[in-house]
């Protein structure tokens, strides 16, 4: 399921509310750092397509807010999604300022949201557009290095202690967000739901110290056909280790 537009919706997001999306990758094409086992939008593939210009998407996105604003349309949030991984972008930064600058002068009431897989957190650009929005929703799915390869299978190199001790640099001003899932890929167990994995995982959440963590699993068909939801009241165990940091968890399913 790619997203075809600049600018999706407003759709409903089990998380985030009434939610306008802004996909500021490729329209006709995935192409991300990650290539995870369990994304809706499919793995990794190239077209012909180009990313859009600054200018395009400040010009889409004002026009969809001005017409919204005109019909007394409210939404929940602006969310950075799309096909990919947004901070890719070589003008993420810029396009973050005119989103909030627009979101000021058109929604107010919106929160401005990114959805991230956290691989370029360590570029100070990123991170410091990242810090601008509302919620920066950054993902980790293990904190054990076979395990988040397996899952999200990186495209590059990636190291789940690195990006936790950068994740630990927003000071507690940003969501950790985790896919909880279990089955097979390629012949190996996937599972990240183990004793081990959790304790692990519990165990870096404390590190990073995040304002929120957001728990789920799987609700849409994922490319990987081997992959099992994991039920709610199990999430609702796990969730429980976060609560009992002292830290707001969020559980959807």
């Amino acid at each position: 399921m790619l997203f075809n537009e600049i600018i999706v919706g407003p759709i409903k997001s089990r998380r985030l509310g009434r939610s306008l999306g802004v996909n500021i990758l490729h329209r006709e094409a995935k192409i991300c750092t990650f290539n995870c086992i369990y994304c809706e939008c499919g793995l990794n593939f190239s077209a012909g397509s180009k990313l859009p210009k600054r200018e395009e998407v400040k010009e889409a996105l004002k026009s969809k807010l001005m017409q919204m604003n005109e019909n007394g349309e409210e939404i929940d949030v602006i969310t950075f999604a799309g096909n990919g991984e947004p901070t890719t972008h070589p003008k993420f930064f810029e396009i973050v300022q005119d989103t909030i600058a627009l979101r000021d002068k058109y929604m107010p009431n919106a929160k401005v949201t990114v959805l991230s897989n956290a691989t370029m957190i360590g570029m100070s650009k990123v991170r410091e557009a990242l810090k601008m929005v509302d919620n920066n929703i950054l993902k980790l799915d293990s904190a054990i290095q076979e395990t988040a390869e397996l899952i999200n299978q990186p495209v590059g190199k990636y190291s789940v202690m690195k990006i936790i001790e950068e994740m630990k640099k927003f000071d507690g001003e940003c969501v950790v967000q985790t896919m909880f899932l279990r089955g097979t890929m390629d012949g190996k167990t996937v599972d990240n739901t183990t004793e081990e994995e959790v304790n692990a995982w519990v165990n870096a959440v404390a590190e990073i110290k995040p304002k929120m963590v957001q728990l789920y699993s799987i609700d849409r068909q994922t490319p990987i056909d081997t992959l099992v939801k994991v039920e709610g009241p199990e999430l609702e165990i796990i969730a429980q280790k976060i609560k009992d940091l002292g830290i707001e968890t969020f559980v959807t399913y």
